[in-house]
């Protein structure tokens, strides 16, 4: 994926003009990039979960115990999306980090699965607020 891709990726989530079937795992991470390392005045941690639920309310989806908005879910993958870009060049590229996250576990949309058990990470405790891993603490 492109710096420009990206960059089309995660206007329009912000915009919430990306069409549904483009909001993959992959562009979950690709806009988390993007936004920590182009947009300094968004804190990911603290505005994405009203961003993704105002994005899934403008495709139509609902935000609710069993679908849509997923706090622990958000919150590890921003943990992890900082923990690798710690390790690179503070120029990194989106696109070269992208690449280097979607080669490593975090390119794999069951990733989360090493650290929580999915009885604990599908819960309704962990769609509502953070829930620390029950299998093994995240890296970093």
């Amino acid at each position: 994926m492109t710096d420009d891709e990206i960059e089309w990726l995660a206007t329009g989530f912000c915009a919430c003009t990306l069409p549904k079937g483009q909001w993959t795992h992959g562009a979950h991470f690709a806009t988390a990039l993007w936004l920590i390392l182009k947009r300094p005045d968004i804190t990911p941690e603290r505005d994405m979960p009203a961003m993704i639920r105002r994005y899934n309310e403008s495709v139509g989806g609902v935000n609710s115990d069993t679908g849509g908005y997923h706090e622990t879910i958000t919150q590890a993958s921003l943990h992890m999306t900082r923990a690798l870009l710690a390790g690179l060049p503070p120029d990194v590229t989106p696109a070269s980090a992208f690449a280097m996250l979607m080669a490593s576990p975090l390119g794999d949309k069951d990733w989360l699965f090493t650290y929580w058990s999915q009885d604990t990470l599908m819960s309704v405790a962990a769609r509502r607020n953070w829930l620390a891993p029950d299998l093994q603490s995240l890296p970093g």
